[in-house]
This record gives structure tokens, C-alpha cells and sequence, in this order.
């Protein structure tokens, strides 16, 4: 009877919903950069990472390592990363921003944060810090007792805007 009081009984649709939205809008305006909703994950984590491997990409975007692998070789076709031997393991890949993704980076996220503020209109300070608080707590609750993977996330999120 609590749930429907509030409404929770819809927590995870409307959780869903926001983010497909918030994803489209996003892809909307990026697209004529020619950077997805994908793309802009990567990139954030390479150009904040700079020499991130393959493998803790793939950890951190929570995909399959293929997934990276073919994501990572779109982005190094159209200039986006370079990859490059770790000094101290040939056999290990590390990703590099290029010059055009650290130019871009400053614009998409600009764009990012115009479609936060668009998300968020009519929703006060104090509603924004208790929006932002409650989604923490939800994924640090439901993070399995991994306190490091909310951690991530959350930091993340404050870090990349």
C-alpha cells in the first residue's frame, strides 16, 4: 500500500523512461558530431583516463570486452582514440584521446549539460540535491554490497557533468 502512495510501484519505468529520453535528446544533439550516446561514455572515460585499457573500459561501461573492442575500433576509424602498446605489457591495448576528441569532448559537453538544464527545468536547487541524493542511495543500495562500483558511478557522474 506504501508503493502506490507515492507512486514507487512505477520507480523503474520512470527511471528507464528518463534515461531513453535524456539518451535521445542527448543523441539529438551530438549526432552532428557524429557521437552517440555510446561514443560520449567512451569518451568521457578516455579523455578523464588517459591510457584506460581496453579491459577496464569494458569493466567500467559494463559491456563485453568485444563490444569495446569493435566500439573502440569505430572510434579509432573516424579519429577519435588512438591505441597504443602499454609500455610495460605489449600484449595490452591502452586508449588515447586524439586531438579531435579533445575538442569535441568540450563541446558535447556543453551540449550535455544544455540538455541536463532542459531535463530540469522547473525543478528548484533543493530538488535537483535531493534528486541527485536519492539516486545515489539507489545505487549504492542495490550495488550488490560493492560500495567501489556506486562509488564509481556516482563519482563519475558528479566528475562528467
Amino acid at each position: 500500500m506504501a508503493l502506490m502512495n507515492y507512486g514507487i510501484d512505477r520507480l523503474g519505468f520512470l527511471i528507464h523512461d528518463a534515461a531513453r529520453v535524456l539518451r535521445k535528446r542527448f543523441e539529438e544533439r551530438a549526432g552532428s558530431l557524429g557521437v552517440s550516446a555510446a561514443h560520449w561514455r567512451l569518451l568521457v572515460r578516455v579523455v578523464k583516463e588517459e591510457g584506460i585499457t581496453q579491459a577496464r573500459l569494458a569493466e567500467l561501461l559494463e559491456i563485453e570486452p568485444i563490444s569495446v573492442s569493435r566500439l573502440l575500433d569505430r572510434m579509432e576509424e573516424s579519429g577519435w582514440i588512438e591505441r597504443r602498446a602499454a609500455a610495460n605489457d605489449r600484449r595490452v591495448r591502452t586508449i588515447f584521446p586524439t586531438a579531435k576528441a579533445l575538442d569535441a569532448y568540450h563541446v558535447v559537453k556543453g551540449m550535455a549539460g544544455e540538455v541536463y538544464e532542459e531535463a530540469l527545468a522547473g525543478v528548484s536547487p533543493d530538488e535537483r540535491r535531493d534528486l541527485i541524493r536519492a539516486l545515489e542511495a539507489i545505487t549504492l543500495n542495490l550495488s550488490d554490497g560493492d560500495p567501489a562500483a556506486a562509488t564509481a558511478t556516482t563519482t563519475d557522474n558528479r566528475k562528467y557533468g
